[in-house]
């Protein structure tokens, strides 16, 4: 079957705004531990707005967060008020902070337990950045029959096409490829203008990348610029981490989705089950009824430490398959 997935660079408009989104969290974790945060950045043309909720004891310097997200100065609107009552008073008592439905994803394809055409889609898109830091994005088609490569496409702001399909092919040289590779670099032409130059950008809007591609479903929300006692975040996290400890318990399972759902206000979820796709192409589901304690919030924040400022990095190449707490089992 061929599997396809892209991936965007840190300097794409709408990573951008995730990273001014997250750095905005980060340094209020780092003041507050106890930082109720939500920060949407929209950005592009010479103007970035900021709006949100912040409930935090901490002084942050948001101009000075965009400035070093974007590389340059730029005009910002800051609009953040604080989380509304009503919905703290449900947090408060340790509930989550939304309802939905949440999603973790593991499989046996690489060593990240990630869809293999996310992971290459995504090493390309390294590869090519740390010789082009620019904004960029990379596409792959995946065989996973045969485990060849058939389709590359790769966009890169300030590079020939030549100079991208030699990074290309430099970068397939270790590679299965089929006899029929396509390579298509910078297809609609070369570029000059990128980032927030070109287009604007929008926290959340690259939910598909920042998960599992095409391959798994996508729960709740966006992740960038939420505390962790917003589910859509923390949840997710959770839900990867025993994705990949039932994976390690069932070794004739190749593949395994687990969800959560939630209610606002209630800290519990009120629904939990896994999906197993097995080794002979049959499927296993598991209820569970018992143990959910561990995925309440405040048991997720004390298990990945999410009190601590880490969350700009997530914002950058993905949340998953990066070595994150959550990449691996209980």
């Amino acid at each position: 079957m061929k599997w396809t997935a892209e991936s965007v660079t840190p300097m794409h408009p709408d990573k951008i705004c995730d990273r001014i989104s997250d750095g905005i969290l980060d340094a209020c974790l780092t003041i507050d531990p106890y930082s109720r945060v939500a920060a949407e950045a929209m950005g592009g043309h010479g103007v970035v707005c900021i709006t949100g909720e912040l409930t935090t004891n901490a002084y942050i310097d948001i101009r000075g967060i965009v400035e070093k997200a974007v590389g340059k100065p730029y005009g910002v609107q800051i609009n953040i008020v604080k989380q509304s009552n009503e919905i703290a008073q449900g947090v408060d008592i340790g509930g989550a902070g939304d309802q939905g439905v949440m999603v973790g994803f593991a499989c046996r394809e690489t060593p990240e337990l990630m869809p293999k055409e996310v992971m290459l889609a995504r090493r390309l898109g390294q590869f090519i950045f740390a010789r082009a830091p620019y904004d960029g994005k990379t596409q792959i088609t995946w065989d996973s029959d045969t485990d060849e490569v058939g389709t590359v496409i790769a966009s890169f702001q300030n590079t020939t096409v030549v100079q991208l399909e030699g990074y290309v092919k430099e970068w397939l040289s270790d590679k299965k490829v089929a006899s029929d590779l396509k390579i298509h670099c910078n297809p609609a032409g070369e570029w000059k203008m990128g980032g927030f130059d070109a287009d604007t950008g929008l926290t959340g809007r690259k939910i598909v990348v920042d998960q599992y591609g095409l391959r798994c479903p996508i729960g709740g929300g966006a992740f960038s610029g939420k505390d962790a006692t917003k589910v859509d975040r923390s949840g997710a996290y959770i839900a990867r981490k025993k994705a990949i400890t039932i994976l390690s318990e069932n070794l004739d399972a190749k593949e395994v989705t687990f969800y959560l759902g939630y209610a606002i206000g209630i800290a519990e979820p009120v629904w939990a089950k896994a999906l197993m796709i097995m080794n002979d192409g049959t499927k296993k589901e598991i209820d569970y009824k018992e143990g959910l304690e561990v995925f309440t919030p405040n048991k997720i924040i004390e298990i990945l430490k999410l009190y601590e400022p880490k969350f700009a990095k997530t914002a950058e190449w993905g949340h998953f398959g990066n070595g994150f707490d959550w990449d691996v089992g209980f």
